[in-house]
């Protein structure tokens, strides 16, 4: 079993005899673990000796009227799924420990990136991630960290931030682990009554069709959007947002225009985020000039 830290100090004491020697990776969480999280688990003991896996609901990173009070807490089950991969050391502390004062005053903000996508709807969210991330860094001071690219526009965020603070960790994106039919697993899936889990693969089906779509036969992007936002609105979703960036974020034109890969290499992401019923539901699909 891995050996359980509520508190700072405990957990530095626990791992600073490794750090001559060995290499130490950090799995970021906010606990309710499912296969998604137990692959980062996985994907972390390739690239390091020891493995921390983190478990906090982190207060700073809800909005107003979000489910911080009713997000799953399932430490003693997390536990014993971490066991069975391999996880060193569990680090779970309560809000006192991670924040002597809250809200912080202290804050790290993300800029222009975090304006977009996700942000747009939960302004503060990026800033509450900055934050604890930020945290957890300097308290484990890691070799390599591990995020899963379902929250993708997060992991190019955490990626600015280990550039911009220069923390020397390596940045891993775990790909996204589905369930049979498509699904991408989340925590937030259980949220889902039985006739919408039924419905939820339709988000991962329509971004399989535009990313089969784009570049294809020169169709506007616009175009092409608004009849996949018909389709996804008719299924029974409530869109936050679907767009198509590249890979780093950027905006593209698609007022009108299409994609032409012979052109144009760079490789582009399509990013859903929808409601349906309780679950906010989030995917993303790469599409580069090999997959048109």
């Amino acid at each position: 079993m891995p050996m359980i830290h509520h508190h700072i100090s405990a957990l530095r004491a626990a791992i600073q005899p490794y750090r001559a020697a060995q290499r130490i990776a950090l799995v970021p969480t906010m606990g309710n673990l499912h296969d998604g999280h137990l692959e980062l688990v996985n994907i972390a003991k390739q690239h390091a000796d020891i493995v921390v896996v983190s478990i906090f609901v982190n207060p700073t990173q809800f909005g107003v009227g979000e489910d911080f009070d009713s997000y799953p807490r399932t430490l003693d089950e997390d536990v014993a799924k971490l066991a069975t991969v391999g996880a060193d050391y569990v680090f779970a502390p309560n809000i006192d420990e991670m924040y002597p004062v809250l809200p912080p005053p202290t804050t790290v903000r993300a800029g222009a990136i975090t304006e977009q996508l996700c942000g747009k709807t939960r302004p503060t969210h990026f800033d509450g991630v900055g934050i604890v991330v930020s945290k957890l860094f300097n308290i484990v001071q890691p070799n390599v960290a591990i995020f899963g690219q379902k929250d993708y526009q997060q992991l190019a965020i955490i990626k600015q931030l280990v550039r911009d603070l220069s923390y020397s960790i390596e940045i891993i994106g775990a790909p996204i682990v589905r369930a049979a039919d498509g699904l991408a697993l989340s925590s937030r899936n259980q949220y889902l009554s039985e006739s919408e889990r039924q419905t939820a693969p339709i988000l991962q089906q329509e971004l399989q069709y535009l990313a089969k779509r784009i570049g294809g036969n020169h169709q506007p992007l616009d175009v092409l959007l608004a009849a996949s936002r018909q389709r996804i609105t008719s299924a029974g979703f409530v869109i936050d947002y679907l767009d198509i960036k590249t890979a780093q974020l950027d905006s593209l034109k698609t007022d009108g225009s299409s994609v032409n890969f012979n052109e144009n290499q760079q490789d582009l992401v399509i990013l859903v985020a929808a409601w349906l019923g309780r679950a906010r539901l989030l995917d993303n699909q790469l599409v580069t000039a090999n997959t048109v």
